[in-house]
């Protein structure tokens, strides 16, 4: 028997997946890491620990799922998160953490970009919206408030570029990943040089570019041996994990979009064309050599939920956050649609799309005495929800949607994904795979292999039911609802940034007084 194994480097943990050849699972295993959070608009992580985790949890996947049934594994597949960026030395060895998709340091960096002429021009070629999230403006910052670390630097990775480094010696980020970073043309599939320029950096200090289906060489003989694995097992570098999740979810073709809802979130579309949007409000990332995912992120999906949970939940037994937000979701399922009333901006994390506002903070609006906590419970989904929202009727000014495919531990919950077709109107179905960046994993795999002759045809694999069906009075209230929460997002964008900037004063001073 033979199998394909994915590999997703997510934001808090690393998820393996195996897959027989027809696409079934085979089993699931997942190891959890921590995101340091050392100041104020910090995000990092360990690489170190990230690779040890990803270590134990594939060993031990492989000998109770794998070898002990006797599979033959065919390939090994990557994704991962994108936006994250690790120096290292010219040992190779990292220079402290890594720096993720979260963190908003450079928010003075991304500022200043926007105000200047080369924006537009960098956006136009590289399809990466001006923001702290980009590796454009982390490795900026470090050149201008780093400059120990940045002058150490021999190469800026991505976790996964570390990852395979360490596994067989290469140093690649592939063409889908390196979209992402705000330095690649993705017209010339080469890096911009106006971007590289901005940044201080040259090609040398960045991984080799290569396809999707690149195989980077085989795994180092330590690694063969502890994960009893063949020489002939395939390494391939795989995709980012929001490209994955919309080749998984099925979504090819005119009039479908995918929501992803994990910790992060993202609204989705599949086309030949690259969306170019005057305003720089879209992501526009390749997939391969003929598709690009084009679409909107946002920093505030499950974890915003996950945050509410722990602070505002009953925890019957310790550390049960499932059952803690299993209870939740009940409780608000007894609420009438709107929260009676209470609105609630999801911006906990700042946010990306569609308002581009790194200083956004969250908001309760329109409490009264009547609310309860199932009234905030309500509210806290329907925010993020609402923000999903927006992301999609911007995707409408360029791309007609008329279905919705789910995908992600958040949006799957079937109370979430009711309140999804009722705020979008349309019906959405959820992913035969609740994780489709796993799946979308699997079917590159299998193209490579021969099983499917091309991406369409694999994508088009994927079977697509309706599961949710819209109700339409419900969308009424919830579209009354919704342009309010719209003009919050926008009139309070002053108040976002003068409580930045007390906060950063606040900061500075204590740092002061400690030192």
């Amino acid at each position: 028997m033979e199998c394909i194994i994915s590999i997703e480097l997510g934001t808090n943990a690393v998820r393996v997946y195996a897959f027989d050849m027809k696409g079934n699972t085979i089993g699931f295993a997942k190891g959890s890491y921590p995101t340091f959070h050392p100041h104020p608009d910090y995000s990092e992580q360990d690489p170190e620990q990230i690779f040890i985790t990803m270590l134990y949890v594939l060993k031990n996947f492989l000998s109770e799922k794998i070898h002990s049934k006797k599979y033959n594994v065919l390939s090994v597949c990557f994704s991962a998160s994108m936006h994250s960026v690790l120096a290292i030395d010219k040992h190779g060895v990292p220079l402290g953490n890594a720096i993720t998709w979260a963190d908003n340091r450079g928010k003075k960096e991304a500022q200043a970009l926007r105000g200047s002429p080369l924006a537009e021009a960098i956006y136009q070629a590289t399809g990466t919206p001006i923001h702290p999230m980009s590796p454009l403006i982390k490795i900026t910052w470090l050149k201008n408030q780093d400059k120990e670390k940045f002058q150490r630097t021999y190469k800026f990775l991505s976790i996964k570029s570390y990852i395979i480094q360490q596994l067989t010696g290469a140093y690649v980020i592939d063409y889908s990943l390196a979209s992402a970073t705000g330095l690649l043309d993705i017209h010339t599939r080469k890096w911009d040089p106006q971007a590289l320029a901005y940044a201080g950096i040259t090609e040398e200090q960045l991984p080799e570019l290569v396809p999707i289906v690149h195989s980077p060489g085989k795994l180092q003989p330590q690694y063969r041996v502890s994960l009893g694995l063949s020489a002939d097992t395939k390494i391939l570098v795989g995709s980012s994990d929001g490209c994955f999740a919309t080749l998984g979810a099925g979504v090819w073709g005119d009039g479908k979009a995918t929501v992803t809802i994990e910790d992060s979130a993202a609204v989705r579309v599949v086309g030949t064309n690259v969306l170019q949007d005057k305003k720089g409000r879209f992501f526009n990332y390749i997939l391969n050599d003929r598709y690009y995912i084009s679409g909107g992120p946002s920093n505030n999906g499950g974890v915003v939920f996950e945050w509410f949970a722990k602070q505002f939940g009953d925890f019957k037994n310790a550390y049960d956050i499932e059952s803690c937000m299993d209870e939740l979701i009940t409780e608000a399922a007894t609420v009438e649609p709107g929260s009676e009333g209470l609105l609630f901006l999801p911006y906990l994390l700042g946010e990306r799309a569609p308002i581009w506002n790194a200083n956004a903070r969250g908001v309760y609006f329109g409490m009264n005495i009547n609310h309860e906590k199932k009234h905030f419970t309500r509210a806290t989904v329907e925010g993020i929800l609402y923000e999903m929202y927006s992301i999609e009727k911007m995707l409408q000014e360029y791309h007609t949607i008329n279905h919705i495919s789910v995908n992600g531990s958040f949006a799957t919950i079937p109370f979430c994904t009711q309140l999804l077709a009722d705020i979008f109107n349309k019906p959405v179905s959820i992913s035969p795979n609740a994780n489709s960046v796993s799946l979308g994993a699997y079917l590159l795999c299998a193209t490579e292999i021969g099983v499917f002759q091309n991406l369409d045809e694999a994508a088009r694999s994927i079977a697509l039911p309706d599961t949710c069906k819209p109700n339409h009075y419900n969308h009424g209230v919830y579209a009354k609802y919704y342009s309010i929460f719209e003009k919050l997002s926008r009139k309070l964008s002053d108040e976002f940034e003068a409580l930045a900037s007390l906060q950063q004063s606040g900061t500075a001073i204590h740092h002061a007084i400690n030192t």
